[in-house]
């Protein structure tokens, strides 16, 4: 998933950082906000998922560009 993230457009300002835990868990947080949380879906994200993320995370950085 990481390998995902840093391929996508984001601008070279933004910071990504994603910190292991244990058994497994992986939350991803957008500005505070949850937007994945691996023990509440079930499974890790499959493509899809990541992809869906990725679209989140650039509809937020197109609205901080707009601000």
């Amino acid at each position: 998933m990481a390998t995902e993230f840093f391929r996508s457009d984001a601008p070279g300002d933004i910071a990504i950082k994603m910190t292991p835990s244990d058994k497994g868990r992986l939350e991803v947080y957008l500005d505070g906000e949850k937007i994945f949380d691996r023990k509440e879906a079930g499974s890790f994200p499959d493509l899809g998922k990541v992809n869906e993320l990725k679209m989140a995370i650039a509809e937020k950085l197109f609205e901080l560009e707009e601000a």
